[in-house]
């Protein structure tokens, strides 16, 4: 089941969990020497990255089929808790039935490299398909919230996230040692680390809040430091898993950490409607899946843009 792993990829694997391990013992020492009230959080959001990464790295080790169905499971279970945030009507189960039917086919398109479908199916069909299919409940009562809500949740959590698992469907052209898996791991490593980059920077030094209302931990430094931070990391990176070169090695990794800002802002937004601050407790000391991916649901498809209009050209439609 395992294809060959190129080489850049497994040592990236490689130096992920070193970072890791390093993690964890300074975590573990600044709890034995200087123990913070937030220590025992910390410690599960470290245990929590284990199995993330573990489990990330299987699939994207795995061959390509496995990691797409590895992508469209993360993508179900973002959807699966975006619906139990909302408020749903009871004969509106048919038009749920539909829209969590459209996931395994959104997937398939990639699976298939039929890019035409892929781009068009979910923001085209699917957007038709609901409300028809919401008509025919027989109530006109809440139509336009369900079938508004459902939608925009199908748009962010399954075709934003199916653009990562397209990642490994582009043409392999110019690509360095990494291959297709390559171009998703710098897309998942710059927009986690501009989530800790952000954290850290904002914690550091404080100052005005960027968004207050929304997010009132986030800082004009947390995301000044975060974009610089993830654009060097980017500079460095790429080269070693992406195409990229020239200009492209400035600009990739801030557009990624723009991109995964507003990704966590506007997920922040709608907790804050809902009036939660986790979207479930699945993983210790993160929340859940959708906690944990509200960055790549706007970082995925932008980077996933950039990088089709730079390398590739238009797509062949089919």
């Amino acid at each position: 089941m395992f294809e060959t792993v190129p080489a850049n990829t497994l040592n990236t694997v490689i130096a992920i969990f070193s970072l890791l391990g390093i993690a964890s013992v300074i975590v573990f020492l600044k709890g034995l020497f200087f123990r913070a009230e937030d220590h025992d959080e910390l410690v599960q959001r470290i245990k929590s990255w284990w199995g993330i990464i573990a489990l990330f790295s299987a699939a994207v080790l795995m061959d390509r089929p496995a990691a797409i169905a590895f992508i469209g499971f993360v993508s179900f279970l973002a959807f699966k808790e975006f619906i139990s945030l909302i408020p749903t009507r009871r004969i509106d189960r048919p038009v749920l039935f539909l829209a969590y039917a459209t996931i395994p086919f959104q997937f398939l398109w990639v699976y298939e490299y039929w890019y035409g479908m892929f781009i068009i199916f979910i923001p085209v069909w699917v957007f038709l398909a609901l409300p028809v299919r919401s008509f025919f409940t027989g109530s006109t009562e809440g139509f336009l919230k369900a079938s508004g809500t459902l939608h925009w949740g199908l748009m962010l959590t399954v075709f934003s996230l199916s653009h990562a698992a397209y990642m490994l469907s582009l043409p392999k052209i110019n690509l360095p040692d990494a291959g297709n898996v390559g171009l998703l791991m710098f897309l998942v490593i710059l927009t986690q680390a501009n989530d800790v980059a952000q954290y850290v920077w904002g914690k550091s030094l404080g100052g005005p809040k960027i968004v207050p209302k929304v997010s009132p931990g986030k800082t004009w430094a947390g995301f000044l430091g975060g974009v610089f931070t993830t654009a060097a990391v980017g500079y460095f990176l790429a080269p070693y898993l992406t195409p990229f070169e020239g200009a492209h090695l400035f600009v990739v990794g801030g557009i990624i950490a723009i991109a995964g800002f507003l990704g966590d802002v506007t997920m922040s937004a709608f907790k804050r409607d809902m009036g939660v601050k986790n979207s479930s407790n699945l993983i210790p000391g993160h929340g859940g899946i959708l906690d944990r991916v509200d960055s790549l649901t706007y970082s995925a498809p932008v980077f996933f843009h950039y990088t089709f209009f730079f390398y590739y050209g238009p797509p062949a439609l089919s």
